[in-house]
């Protein structure tokens, strides 16, 4: 029996809690609704199957369309919908740092044997080394899954441009193999990242910070707890209605 990659086991766990609604606020964050977010991971999964061939000559290349295309057109929308150019040029900025990054981690520091070198597969040092650099340069969960996940597909895009470019025979798969799990975990370590630390961050100052961030979506949120405060102070005002009323009776007839 075939073991299930782990980035298909990832994308399985989130599509089964997005359904039951265990997600939602952080979609809401990402301003993506449920039927949005199942429909992009279907087309993950579904396209990581495909690959678009783009051979040039003596250089193998090809395209995977769950690992490149979807993550491009995704990261894409998640850029036009941003609530500000700030963090607009703040994701792409975080794109090119954490790409800078991997790329240094992939071609300096895992050169040699394996056995010179600490047991860490590539697989997992790029997407979390990848995902915490996105998450501190992009700040936003928009911004950081954007640098995630454009930062470890870059590492393809860049060995396919050099094979181009110095007209080197060889083969590459963009966003395919190894690099379709390490694309989904990076992006899934940035958000998670930018949630649980962003969350805190905010419960701390007493709210989310508005320099900076969409008008729109600091106007919501800090609405929010207004309108359950004030939705309890009106339940409490119909509990006590009818103690009052009594109490009030019950005076009247002392008096009388």
């Amino acid at each position: 029996m075939a073991r299930l990659p782990i980035g298909m086991l990832v994308l399985v766990i989130a599509s089964i809690l997005i359904y039951f609604g265990l997600a939602q606020r952080l979609l809401d964050r990402m301003r993506l609704s449920d039927k949005t977010a199942l429909a992009v991971i279907a087309a993950l999964i579904v396209g990581s199957f495909i690959d678009i061939p783009l051979s040039r000559g003596n250089i193998q290349a090809s395209i995977n369309v769950g690992g490149a295309l979807v993550p491009i057109g995704l990261a894409v929308y998640l850029l036009v919908t941003a609530g500000t150019t700030k963090e607009w040029v703040r994701a792409l900025g975080a794109s090119v740092v954490t790409g800078a990054v991997i790329y240094y981690l992939g071609h300096f520091l895992m050169k040699g044997d394996p056995g010179d070198r600490a047991v860490v597969d590539p697989l997992y040092v790029y997407p979390l080394v990848g995902g915490t650099i996105a998450y501190l340069v992009g700040r936003s969960r928009r911004a950081a899954f954007v640098a995630a996940t454009m930062g470890v597909l870059s590492l393809d895009l860049i060995h396919w441009f050099w094979l181009i470019s110095t007209r080197t025979p060889g083969t590459v798969n963009i966003g395919g193999a190894g690099a379709f799990d390490s694309i989904v975990i990076a992006g899934l370590v940035a958000i998670l990242l930018a949630e649980v630390i962003g969350e805190t961050r905010e419960r701390l100052q007493g709210g989310p910070e508005s320099e900076g961030r969409d008008p729109v979506l600091i106007s919501h949120l800090k609405t929010v707890p207004k309108q359950e405060a004030a939705e309890e102070k009106d339940f409490y005002a119909r509990q006590d209605t009818p103690s009052v009323e009594k109490e009030g009776e019950a005076n009247e007839k002392r008096e009388d």
